[in-house]
């Protein structure tokens, strides 16, 4: 029999007064039950509580909580001077360093300490939870509870099911969690648990076309940022989690899915955690940083030498391109003059591709990237010897209209079509697979990583076909399997029904 979650006196107990340790301390606190820390370095948990104390006093001074609230949140707080301080808690989360041996033989101590029907749950981030259980006597009542960093500013917890987990422990989480004022997702034990694993598909597929030569971090950045929406850019995001951070997380995750290509990344990425460009932390990564820290962003902008053109031909039929140049002003021309600019909208080919496919000349030939639009941000390409003065022109006719036009290297995908849809086709193979629901990923992404959408929701917002469409012909064109279509992406896709179909 498990504990009841919605008792009044609920006790949390935590191991670990670091800053998942206190965070997860504090939440607690605020959300009403009473919390008893253990460190097993003097001091720490003391140091914590006197954290936690200055954190709830200065919500209460800016106003964010009333003082009868936070009064009665400090008195909630507790140290315990050792393990057995935590023996008559409902539920201890252990928030200790990721060392498996360790974790193994805290929670054999804890269960000679606790009660039969108290939950031990694991704030670990890559350690799977059956592996810690299979030390334990009584699997069932072990679970994860995975928070993330800031603990107080971040609201997603990731609920994790061990093997042997009971269906009570994890409802019984789910309920402790929404009291402590977090969102959960119930989440599969497998390697990255939700967000390290749909966190993947951002960075490292960024990092291949930097790698290819296609764009630059600055130009993935801007793209990825102002026209599609992102918070942040992908290598401004390594570079802030910290090289020595996310690698080693990439390859573990890599291998704990034996080598999936889908989930490889590039040595581009290892480079730099070699050479100790590590980011923020050394004030060298991606970028540079000033001594504050503060980033140091290069100019994006391409300089334009050539008048905007004002009449064009299209490659093929475009609704997008109709529209765009009618809003421009620009002429279309109703057949090939033999020196206008000839522009295309591909979906996930490159301009080499479509100048063969369509018989159109390549020098000529500029592809923009419509589907996340041009207003904020154009997307241009152009195939290996195009006549400059053309490609000049179309930038200088988007940039009348546009924040910014940035010009990549001939692309399969360009950058936006080629990221959102690895990103979507992760999201999607994570549903097929059981990681969590469809709806639990998505809500996982938006919190988790701030992105503008979750990722299987990604692939209908791009539109399920288009999406399939993109990871096909960027499959035929580098005959690569890391653009393997999910099976919950592409039946979905043929048969027009939306992405959250269950199966």
């Amino acid at each position: 029999m498990s504990i009841d979650p919605q008792k009044q006196d609920l006790k949390i107990g935590i191991v670990g007064a670091g800053a998942m340790g206190r965070g997860i301390a504090q939440v607690s606190a605020t959300g009403g039950m009473p919390v008893y820390i253990f460190d097993a370095a003097d001091g720490a948990a003391a140091a914590a509580k006197d954290f936690i104390v200055s954190m709830i006093n200065r919500s209460m001074e800016k106003g964010r909580m009333e003082k009868e609230e936070g009064e009665a949140a400090i008195a909630r707080l507790h140290v315990a001077e050792n393990l057995d301080g935590l023996g008559d808690c409902d539920l201890v989360v252990e928030a200790i360093v990721e060392n498996i041996d360790i974790k193994q033989k805290v929670f054999q101590q804890l269960e000679e300490i606790v009660r039969p029907e108290t939950i031990i749950a694991s704030n670990t981030s890559s350690i799977r939870i059956s592996s810690i259980a299979s030390a334990c006597n009584h699997r069932e009542r072990i679970a994860g509870l995975h928070f993330f960093n800031p603990v107080p500013l971040m609201k997603l917890v990731e609920v994790i099911n061990g093997t042997d987990t009971s269906a009570e422990v994890t409802e019984a989480l789910e309920v402790i969690g929404k009291r402590m004022g977090r969102v959960p997702v119930v989440v599969k034990d497998a390697p990255g648990f939700l967000v390290n694993l749909g966190g993947r598909a951002y960075s490292t597929e960024s990092l291949r076309i930097v790698s290819e030569g296609v764009a630059t971090p600055f130009q993935v950045d801007a793209v990825m940022r102002e026209a599609c929406g992102f918070r942040m850019g992908p290598f401004e995001l390594l570079d802030l989690t910290g090289i020595d951070v996310n690698f080693p997380v990439s390859q573990i995750i890599y291998n704990g899915y034996f080598q999936d290509k889908r989930l490889s990344t590039y040595p581009l990425h290892e480079s730099m955690m070699e050479a100790g460009r590590l980011g923020k932390k050394t004030k060298a990564g991606f970028y540079a940083y000033s001594d504050d820290g503060t980033i140091i962003r290069p100019d994006v902008e391409e300089e334009i030498s050539a008048a905007a053109a004002t009449q064009i031909v299209l490659a093929e039929p475009s609704e997008a391109l109709e529209k765009l140049m009618g809003e421009i002003g620009v002429k279309i021309l109703p057949s090939d003059d033999g020196t206008s600019p000839i522009l295309a909208d591909p979906i996930g080919e490159d301009c080499t591709a479509v100048s063969v496919r369509l018989g159109v000349d390549p020098k000529r030939l500029v592809a923009i990237d419509t589907h996340t639009g041009v207003v904020s941000r154009a997307t241009i390409m152009a195939a290996p010897g195009a006549n400059e003065e053309i490609v000049q022109s179309v930038m200088a006719m988007l940039s009348a209209v546009s924040g910014g036009v940035t010009r990549i290297k001939d692309n399969p995908g360009f950058v936006a079509q080629r990221i959102r849809a690895m990103i979507a086709n992760l999201g999607c193979e994570m549903a097929q697979i059981g990681v969590a629901t469809p709806e639990d990923i998505d809500k996982g992404m938006k919190l988790g990583l701030n992105y503008p959408f979750g990722s299987v929701e990604l692939a209908e917002h791009m539109g399920s076909r288009n999406c399939l469409k993109i990871l096909e012909n960027l499959q035929a064109i580098t005959g690569e399997d890391r653009y393997r279509p999910s099976q919950w992406l592409r039946r979905r896709a043929l048969l027009d029904l939306p992405i959250h179909t269950l199966d």
